[in-house]
């Protein structure tokens, strides 16, 4: 018989191997997390603090320390965190490291201070992760944290990390919470000259939000105060979650406040905001946004601002603004897109009603307590009157625009009926195109076309052209105000050609080139309507051509040939019921002077009503009307030799004034006003 009692002592012994293996790899598998509990437990991590905060400084590329005690203990999330927050795998007891006073410097080419220090710094760590190469950090707490972010110039700044390479990281960092108690965020900036300080506080009892925040300082020589709150941050997790947001920030006349979310906190990816922005001029927000915007007087708007940057480039819309610009109401729809080689803001911007003094700064017209308002340092030079504020050209690089606005109404301290305005703006590659600039003035029209090319390498120069046309300009609707002038029917008709370089509207105006030509048929002149036009050296000019008196004007035509900033009157004659006026001469843009001869000669022999020439010299700002007082003395004289004669004569000169067959004076500079004005590329002079 085969032994059967061996071979079952055999498969025994088998089995017991197996079990004792299988136990012995229980009894491993137990013993290493014990013994690394143990190890975590009873390590003294004080000693790898050296080891740590040299190789922490070396990836960093700038001093890291800590200086108090670093330990390991378990803890479990859950007890640290609000019910409603807590899932079931916060209930697991997670290794939890804790340093003390722990230091970050700024790097070595910035003065060596701190950038950050915190009284404790925590976070528990989700072991099984780092077998996934996964650094899971489900609360990650800041107690009592400092900050002082610096900004020396424009390249030095203490919050930037170099990156060594391109290489996509083999570990991934999952941050789920953050906790953050009171603590201090300071911002230093030389470059806008701002020292800004937010004390950051917990709010344990607000059910919307968990941090709340009060800001002062100072911002380019201003005080800056303010404060806001913003959400739970425990919620940092969810992505998905709307995070809330509410801010108000003031600084002199500047002021920024928003209410509203942000969604993915950590990536930014979207914001839903209502914004007020308010401040002295819209150029001043460039340092802040990096869009381009016009000098403005002070301005306020609030609309619905949102972010949706999870875009390529991104894309911002402040959808129904509505603000007012100095004493004019503003509303509309902006958007601005992020793209290469930059970005582009579009929209539509209309008033309803325009203070036509509001438009000054825009070309820096206006007064020197207006600049300084607005921040700018430029002063205008007295008895100066064409602006030398220069365009900001290098800004016009920085986005691409195309943006559309309409003035409904204008209105002005001196009775002008400018009635409406609307403009298309383009700007591309440095180069502002206003096509059209339209007004309605006194039922007419004046349109112009604009070119204004900042994208040369010469600082601000720009290369300027510009194209306007006045037409059918009612002259009784320029002085609605004045009875007499309520049936005249005459027009103002006109066109310009300009090119030019320069910085300024003055430098433009001072290099300019081209034609001025101008008609006006029909209408009376009298010193009370130039009066009530403020027009004082043709108030002063027809007193003393006609005396206090209304006149019949038939026509007046005017040529100029502009040639370095020089305009030179080729023709410039007034035809009126009494006489016809020549005058000659120029007007000096670069120097701002006037040297004008005016020569009335009269249609019949009426002594009373003979003139001596008049002068008209000096600058724009007071400019002076003289009299040729050797022709009136030579006038004077013969009188009582012209009066023996005087009946005969005045039958002839009719005859004399127009001859058979020929144009009446109007008919001439009717004729001569259809010829339409040229002008030579910019920087070029023309020649005749």
């Amino acid at each position: 018989m085969p032994d059967t009692t061996s071979h079952q002592d055999a498969g025994h012994k088998h089995g017991g191997k197996k079990k004792k293996i299988l136990l012995g790899l229980l009894a491993t598998l137990i013993a290493i997390p014990v013994i690394a509990i143990i190890f975590i437990l009873t390590f003294d991590w004080n000693k790898a603090r050296p080891w740590l905060n040299a190789k922490v400084s070396e990836a960093i590329e700038r001093p890291f320390a800590i200086r108090g005690n670093l330990a390991v203990e378990w803890e479990v999330p859950a007890k640290r965190m609000a019910p409603s927050d807590r899932h079931l795998r916060d209930w697991l007891p997670w290794p939890h490291l804790i340093a003390n006073d722990v230091h970050v410097g700024n790097p070595a080419s910035m003065k060596q201070m701190d950038m950050a220090r915190v009284r404790q710094f925590s976070f528990s760590l989700n072991p099984f992760g780092l077998l996934h190469h996964t650094i899971g950090i489900p609360v990650l707490r800041f107690d009592a944290p400092y900050v002082e972010l610096q900004r020396t110039d424009a390249s030095h700044y203490n919050w930037a990390y170099k990156k060594k390479d391109d290489k996509e990281s083999k570990w991934e960092l999952d941050l789920e919470r953050v906790v953050l108690t009171d603590g201090v965020l300071r911002v230093v900036d030389a470059v806008t000259k701002a020292d800004v300080t937010a004390h950051i506080r917990t709010l344990d009892k607000d059910a919307k939000y968990g941090i709340g925040f009060k800001v002062e300082g100072s911002y380019n020589g201003a005080p800056v105060t303010g404060g806001g709150k913003v959400g739970q941050v425990l919620s940092l997790k969810d992505q998905n979650t709307p995070y809330p947001v509410q801010a108000d920030m003031r600084s002199g006349q500047s002021r920024i406040a928003v209410e509203g979310t942000v969604t993915s906190p950590a990536k930014l990816a979207a914001v839903d905001l209502q914004l007020t922005l308010a401040g002295r001029s819209m150029a001043r927000l460039y340092n802040f946004t990096g869009i381009t915007l016009p000098e403005t007087p002070a301005f306020s708007t609030s609309g619905h601002l949102k972010g949706e940057l999870d875009r390529e480039y991104g894309r911002w819309t402040y959808d129904n603004f509505k603000g007012k610009v100095g004493d004019s109401d503003i509303g509309g729809k902006l958007v601005y897109e992020g793209g290469k080689p930059r970005g582009k803001l579009t929209g539509n911007v209309a008033t309803r009603q325009l203070l036509f003094s509001d438009l000054a700064p825009l070309i820096g017209g206006d007064s020197n307590e207006s600049k300084k308002a607005r921040g700018v340092d430029t002063v205008q030079p007295g008895g100066k009157v064409l602006p030398v504020e220069e365009f900001r050209t290098e800004r016009w690089k920085a986005i691409d625009a195309d943006v559309r606005y309409t003035a409904e109404k204008i209105r002005r301290e001196k009775t002008l009926p400018i009635n409406k305005l609307s403009t298309h703006l383009i700007m591309k590659d440095g180069v502002i195109s206003l096509a059209p600039l339209d007004f309605g003035v006194a039922g007419g029209t004046l349109r112009s076309t604009i070119r204004l090319d900042g994208s040369g390498a010469k600082g601000n120069t720009i290369a300027a052209t510009a194209k306007v046309a006045a037409r059918h300009i009612q002259i009784k609707q320029l002085f609605p105000t004045i009875e007499k002038m309520q049936a005249t029917v005459g027009q103002i008709n006109g066109d310009a050609q300009l090119s030019a370089t320069g910085t300024s509207v003055a430098a433009l105006l001072g290099s300019s080139n081209g034609e001025v030509k101008a008609l006006v048929s029909e209408g009376t002149i009298s010193k009370m309507l130039l009066e009530m036009a403020g027009l004082n050296v043709g108030n002063i000019v027809v007193t003393k051509l006609f005396g206090d008196k209304t006149v019949q004007l038939n026509c007046l035509a005017a040529d100029f040939d502009v040639n370095k900033g020089v305009a030179q009157s080729n023709v410039f004659v007034v035809d009126t019921e009494e006489a016809i006026i020549t005058v000659g001469g120029t007007v000096n843009l670069a120097n701002e002077q006037l040297d004008f001869t005016i020569k009335p000669e009269t249609k019949a022999l009426r002594l009373f009503t003979l003139r001596a020439p008049l002068y008209v010299r000096g600058p724009f700002s007071k400019p002076d009307v003289s009299v040729d007082k050797k022709t009136l003395a030579l006038k004077a004289g013969g009188a009582a030799v012209l009066a023996t004669v005087a009946a005969p004569v005045a039958a002839l000169l009719p005859l004399i004034n127009t001859g058979p067959g020929e144009q009446s004076p109007c008919g001439r500079l009717v004729a001569l006003a259809k010829e339409k004005p040229t002008a030579p590329p910019p920087g070029k002079a023309k020649t005749n």
